[in-house]
């Protein structure tokens, strides 16, 4: 059975400066489950065919200007039939004038009342845009990941083969970390993986022989990121003298994550090569493949070997 991930009234309530007008419980205990946005219309009109009362409802101009021309009957029994279905929240939008028999009939059925001075079209987007983030599905994964020339790279490896000591270089040289050790990894839409470090280890490193450091106390604050999209993963291994690696890049690995696949590289270790050097490398070769251009195959073609074979 598949995770159901919510996120509070809150935290919602707090990331955009919402006004409370009813509040019947803690909206630290209220869940919000979907991230979709209904805007009441229909219902309001008797329609409830295809209605989930798991969304946060938003009435923007189009519904209020709408209701105005309901008789008080009529909006008493409108208003009684959403209310009663019980979502989690109602939000007016554009600060407009909130009807009494709302209000009433939210308090009868416990529905917070919320209002935004926000535009309705601005605050929908910007709705959908936060619960698909906390809402999407997530896995955590051993690694580190990093920001290198825009490219969201996830190193994967053993613990003790350098995966952090690889990100320390690579901060030195002006590049951005997002997590170490522990990444947790979202899928916010079908072809984008973004990823973040726990809250309680944001910004530490460890550095065996040295310990735990804080790469945002000693590099400041240019040196870390909150979140990343992640466009390719990296697997470090230690050289292994009898495997074959790939030298010409035209065979193209995916990592399948959350059901996404993501370009994926396997760069073989050992001493006097520079990590941090062949990832800045790897993460420009990166973008050329995402805009069109493998200069493994103009190689090839240059050589006249059009037809090879990998």
């Amino acid at each position: 059975m598949a995770t159901v991930f919510s996120v509070t009234l809150a935290k919602i309530i707090e990331e955009f400066s919402l006004e409370t007008v009813f509040m019947p419980a803690d909206p630290e205990e209220i869940k919000i489950t979907s991230a979709d946005i209904n805007r009441p219309g229909l219902q309001l009109n008797g329609f409830y065919d295809y209605y989930d009362n798991t969304r946060l409802q938003l009435f923007g101009k189009a519904e209020s200007t709408f209701v105005e021309n309901f008789t008080p009957a009529q909006k008493a029994q409108s208003f009684d039939r959403l209310c009663s279905t019980k979502p989690p929240a109602i939000i007016i939008a554009r600060s407009l004038p909130i009807e009494p028999y709302l209000i009433d009939k939210a308090k009868l059925y416990g529905v917070p009342i919320l209002s935004s001075s926000d535009g309705t079209s601005e605050l929908i987007a910007a709705l959908i845009a936060f619960l698909n983030v906390q809402l999407a599905p997530r896995i955590t994964r051993h690694g580190v990941l990093v920001e290198v020339y825009g490219e969201g790279i996830l190193l994967l490896g053993e613990s003790g083969v350098g995966k952090s000591e690889t990100a320390i270089e690579l901060v030195k040289r002006g590049h951005r970390l997002i997590a170490d050790d522990a990444v947790e990894i979202r899928r916010v839409s079908n072809k984008s993986l973004v990823g973040s470090s726990p809250d309680n280890i944001r910004h530490f490193i460890e550095l065996r022989g040295i310990g735990i450091i804080n790469a945002r106390r000693i590099f400041g604050m240019g040196a870390v990121k909150i979140t990343e999209k992640i466009d390719m993963v990296v697997q470090l291994e230690v050289w292994d003298g009898e495997k074959v690696y790939d030298r010409m890049g035209l065979k193209n690995e995916y990592a399948e994550i959350l059901g996404i696949q993501v370009p994926k590289y396997t760069i073989p270790i050992k001493p006097g090569r520079n990590l941090a050097i062949i990832l800045e490398v790897a993460a420009m070769n990166n973008r050329q493949k995402k805009m069109g251009y493998n200069a493994a195959q103009e190689l090839m073609a240059k050589l006249g070997m059009t037809d090879f074979q990998l």
